[in-house]
């Protein structure tokens, strides 16, 4: 990626290091094996419409095999979604600011999405324990409840340090421009 723009309409943008590159190959890793998930819901779900109408034979449990899968997939685009910075973004305020003053911002903005994503992540993780102890399943397939919601926990915690990356780098993006006299 380029370096931060220096023109003050765009949103900076940040280059990555080493370990930055190494998280955005396990995002997009993460990303596509969700995708993948989605493409074979969809396959299942025509597989099953179809059979309804022909055959009076849809997939069993396919509702919840899409509720339970749809979940956990997305929950995998969140984390390369922000190291791209695909998030929404209301800039009509900042876009006249300077980019150091933009970084400053990403930069909170970026620890709130790490810091929420780690909320997300430990709380998840312990609502699947508490549907292991309980042992609940679902109730066409029967099915353990508590994996489908363990499936999400790697994407939060996904999510939770592409946050505390970009905030980290972009609070050092920051200091560049400060010390080397940028706008």
């Amino acid at each position: 990626m380029p370096e931060v723009s220096g023109d003050g309409t765009a949103p900076p943008l940040i280059s990555f290091g080493p370990v930055g590159n190494w998280l955005l190959r396990l995002c997009k890793l993460a990303a596509l094996i969700g995708g993948l998930v989605f493409v074979a819901l969809v396959a299942m779900l025509i597989v099953s419409i179809v059979g309804r109408k022909l055959a009076s034979y849809p997939v069993p449990g396919d509702v919840e095999v899409l509720q339970m899968c749809a979940a956990a997939a997305t929950a995998s685009f969140f984390a390369y979604c922000h190291l791209m910075r695909g998030d929404v973004r209301v800039d009509f305020f900042t876009q006249h600011l300077a980019p150091r003053h933009v970084l400053l911002l990403d930069a909170f903005a970026s620890l709130l999405v790490g810091l929420f994503g780690a909320l997300i992540a430990w709380r998840t993780a312990v609502g699947a324990w508490s549907l292991r102890e309980v042992g609940e399943t679902s109730v066409i397939l029967s099915w353990p409840m508590w994996i489908a919601q363990m499936l999400m926990v790697p994407g939060f915690v996904l999510l939770a340090l592409a946050g505390g990356y970009m905030a980290g780098r972009c609070w050092q993006e920051r200091a560049r421009l400060r010390s080397g006299g940028g706008a």
